[in-house]
This record gives C-alpha cells, sequence and structure tokens, in this order.
C-alpha cells in the first residue's frame, strides 16, 4: 500500500520493542528510545539505513574478535580450510535462497494481509533448494574442492546440509524486518548470533575439536533462528498486517525473481569463490590470510549495502523521491565511507598484527586494497538498488554479471603473479571499471526519463 506520509522517528520500528514491566522499566525503555532519536536522524532512510549499518558493524566487530580467539585456539591451516567451507556454505545459501532476501525487502512492504503467506513460502523453497543444492555438491566435492573432502564424512555432510538450508532462513529474516522497517531487532538478531557464536567456539576449543569453529557456527544460527523467528511471526508480522491491510500486486513477480536472482547469483560467487580459488591457488595459509583481510575490508561492502536496502525499502513507500535518496545515498555513505577507509588504510598493519605477525606481513597491503575498492563499489550497489527499484532488471543483472567476470578473471590472473596482494588488485580494478562509467552516464540509472515516474508496484508509467 502506498503511504503518502513519511512515518514519524517514534514510529518506525527502529528500536527493539522488549516487553517492559510497568513504571522504572518503561521509563527506562523511554529514556533509551528517546537517546535512541537524539543520536540518529530523524529521516527514515537515513535512520533505518544507520541501524541497519550498526547491526553489520557490531556483527563485524564481534565477528572480528571471533576470528581473533579462532587464530589462537586453532592453527593457521584449520583457520583456512574452515573459513573456506563456511564460504562454500554461504555460496551455497545464496544461490539456494535465490535472492528472495531482496525479494522480499522490495516487496513485502505492500503484501498488506498476505505478509505471513508470503514470508513462510519463501522460507519453505529456499529451505529445500540450498539443502538439494547442498547435497550435489557434497557429492561433487572431491572434484570441485579436494581440500574440503572432510564434509564427505556423515555426520559433518548432515551437519552442513543443515546449517546451509538453516542460514538462508537467516537471511531472509533480515530481509523481512528490514522491508518491515525493523532494523532495530536486526541489530538484536545479529548481536546473538555474534556472543553465542564467540561462547560456543570457546567451548570447542576446550574440547579440542578441530571442527570447532564449524559447529559454534551452526549452534549460534539456530539460537539466532529461534529468538528473531519468534519476535519476527509474533509480533512484527501481525503489526504489518495490522497497519497495512491493503495489498499491492505487482506484475510479473516471478520474472523480477528470476531476473534478480540470475544477476545475485554472479554478485555472490563474486564475493564468496574467491577464498576457495585463494585456497586452491595458494594453500590453506594463504587463504587464512586472505579471508582475515576480506572479512574486516568487507564490512565496508556491507554497510552500503545496509544503506541501499533502505533505500529499496523508502522507494516502495515514496517512489516520487527515488532519485532524491539514491543521491542522497551516495553523498551520506560516500562520506561515512571515506573515513572508514582512511582508518582501515593507515590502521590495517596493526588491526591485522592482532590475529599474527603472519597476518600482518602477507595481509597489509591486500586489506588496504580492499579497503579503497569499498569507495567505487559504493557507485555500484547504488545504481543496482536504484534499478531494482524501478525494475530495470537487464541493467541489474548486467552490471552483477560485469563485476563478476572482471573479479574472478583478474583474480586467476594475479594470484600466481602476487600472490594474494593479486585479489585485492583485482577487487579495486573491477570496481573501477564499473563505476567510472556509471558515474559518467549516471543520468541514464538515476534521473528517470522525462514525464515517467515509479509505481507503487515498481513500475514505470
Amino acid at each position: 500500500m502506498h503511504t503518502t506520509q513519511e512515518t514519524r522517528p517514534q514510529e518506525t520500528d527502529d528500536r527493539l520493542e522488549a516487553t517492559v514491566a510497568p513504571g522504572r522499566g518503561r521509563s527506562l525503555t523511554t529514556a533509551v528510545r528517546a537517546g535512541i532519536a537524539r543520536v540518529l536522524p530523524s529521516e527514515p532512510l537515513v535512520r533505518n539505513g544507520h541501524l541497519l549499518a550498526i547491526s553489520s558493524l557490531v556483527n563485524a566487530g564481534v565477528g572480528a574478535i571471533f576470528w581473533l580467539f579462532a587464530t589462537h585456539w586453532y592453527d593457521d591451516e584449520v583457520v583456512g580450510v574452515s573459513y573456506s567451507a563456511l564460504s562454500a556454505s554461504l555460496l551455497l545459501a545464496n544461490i539456494g535462497q535465490l535472492n528472495l532476501n531482496d525479494f522480499l525487502i522490495r516487496f513485502l512492504p505492500c503484501s498488506g494481509r498476505q505478509t505471513r503467506r508470503l514470508l513462510l513460502t519463501c522460507y519453505a523453497v529456499t529451505a529445500s533448494w540450498s539443502a538439494l543444492v547442498c547435497l550435489v555438491f557434497v557429492l561433487l566435492v572431491p572434484a570441485l574442492s579436494p581440500e574440503l573432502a572432510f564434509l564427505r564424512d556423515p555426520l559433518v555432510a548432515v551437519w552442513f546440509v543443515a546449517a546451509t538450508a538453516a542460514y538462508t532462513i537467516f537471511v531472509l529474516q533480515d530481509g523481512a524486518l528490514t522491508a518491515m522497517r525493523r532494523p532495530g531487532w536486526v541489530v538484536a538478531e545479529n548481536m546473538v548470533f555474534a556472543f553465542v557464536k564467540i561462547a560456543l567456539l570457546a567451548g570447542g576449543a576446550l574440547l579440542a575439536l578441530k571442527t570447532g569453529i564449524l559447529l559454534s557456527w551452526a549452534g549460534a544460527l539456530l539460537v539466532s533462528l529461534l529468538v528473531a523467528n519468534y519476535l519476527l511471526l509474533r509480533r512484527a508480522v501481525p503489526r504489518h498486517e495490522k497497519e497495512n491491510p491493503d495489498a499491492v500486486r505487482p506484475p510479473r513477480l516471478l520474472s523480477y525473481a528470476a531476473a534478480d536472482y540470475t544477476g545475485s547469483l554472479f554478485r555472490m560467487a563474486a564475493y564468496t569463490l574467491v577464498p576457495l580459488m585463494v585456497l586452491s591457488a595458494l594453500g590453506a595459509k594463504q587463504s587464512a590470510y586472505f579471508s582475515l583481510a576480506w572479512i574486516i575490508g568487507y564490512v565496508l561492502f556491507l554497510v552500503v549495502r545496509n544503506m541501499g536496502s533502505s533505500l529499496v525499502v523508502e522507494a516502495v513507500r515514496r517512489p516520487e523521491r527515488l532519485a532524491e535518496h539514491g543521491l542522497r545515498v551516495l553523498r551520506h555513505s560516500g562520506m561515512m565511507l571515506a573515513a572508514g577507509v582512511a582508518v582501515i588504510v593507515a590502521a590495517a598493519p596493526w588491526i591485522l598484527k592482532l590475529f599474527g605477525p603472519g597476518y600482518a606481513e602477507n595481509g597489509t597491503t591486500l586489506l588496504r586494497l580492499l579497503a579503497l575498492s569499498a569507495l567505487p563499489n559504493l557507485v555500484f550497489s547504488v545504481a543496482v538498488d536504484v534499478l531494482r527499484a524501478r525494475r530495470r532488471m537487464r541493467l541489474v543483472v548486467g552490471l552483477q554479471i560485469a563485476l563478476c567476470v572482471l573479479v574472478l578473471g583478474m583474480v586467476q590472473l594475479l594470484l600466481p603473479v602476487f600472490g594474494v596482494t593479486g585479489a585485492g588488485i583485482a577487487w579495486l580494478t573491477a570496481e573501477c571499471l564499473i563505476a567510472v562509467p556509471l558515474l559518467i552516464w549516471r543520468s541514464r540509472w538515476l534521473v528517470p526519463a522525462s514525464g515517467t515516474h515509479l509505481t507503487t508496484s515498481g513500475r514505470t508509467s
């Protein structure tokens, strides 16, 4: 349903709606909400984007602590192989989730009383498909990635398939909460996931489990799913259906989903295949060095991704402001990214030294290159989100194919020459080759043609 008035800050559920006792507890909650309102901008686009970015930063920060402990409690080869296994799981989950996360962000705000049905249907489809895809991968792992042959063990295989299917739901629940303007709940959910993961990692280390890294990730995922979906299905969905009773049924939903999924496969392949390429070409230790640098550098990519999700949600509610919101995200995120990039470039050796001298020695230049590549990635990501909101799906798919081909092709060429640093060179070069033309011809994707506007259903008229 088209919302003709922007929700006031206190009405956007970017706060944690914790159940509190009357009296003193309620006063404390009111004070916390007032504090959030004073600190964060009142504009929903930026405010919700900030909360989603905070979620990613908290998750990444605690995640860095997780890997810091992992590098001290497990040897480098276990870290490298475990990260590669998790990368494979994330790749398979992203294949299996059919990019319905972005689909929910785009269409759940206008789904009305069909919200629960749409969400549960997406859950069932993605969990089933990702489990099937993952099972095929396990059967073919000796040919695809011999270093991960341990996944053929029956118990490990069952864990791997179940965890991958569960992660697809984890991704979708974040998209659903974002679509219903509940970014504060996304923050809480990711904090639960991150801290439980560290606690289980410690338990695995005490028991001297070589699979402790993988088991801690899966256990934390289960806890997070239970907490988040209780809040989502018992609180967020009923409230959303009550406040937005009229559903808008845009045409050609399946064609949109198919095109969006196709593009997302190429984008995620660029993100998740590089660690496997490093493992195959350079070995487990070099894979560990790349993995830690990528984990840190990718935080900057996530900030942009989160602002883009907020952009799409607001475009559904206020489609006539899409170009304005796109420019706002470019300017606002650009300033945040510039500061973040400067910090990482300056502090890269000291950040990596926390994980051990080998990480600083082998990953400093790589981390700096990955951080710098986040700046052109801002242009790429905003362009994809604006085009997705306008349903110009051929360009959405084309841009993501271009990124994938450029990154993977150059990584393949540069790894033998520059080692892990070659992956950083590939990322920075690929992002620049895409961002520069987008900036030069920005009127072709950012500004709609004269006399046209975006309708709530996503069509241009």
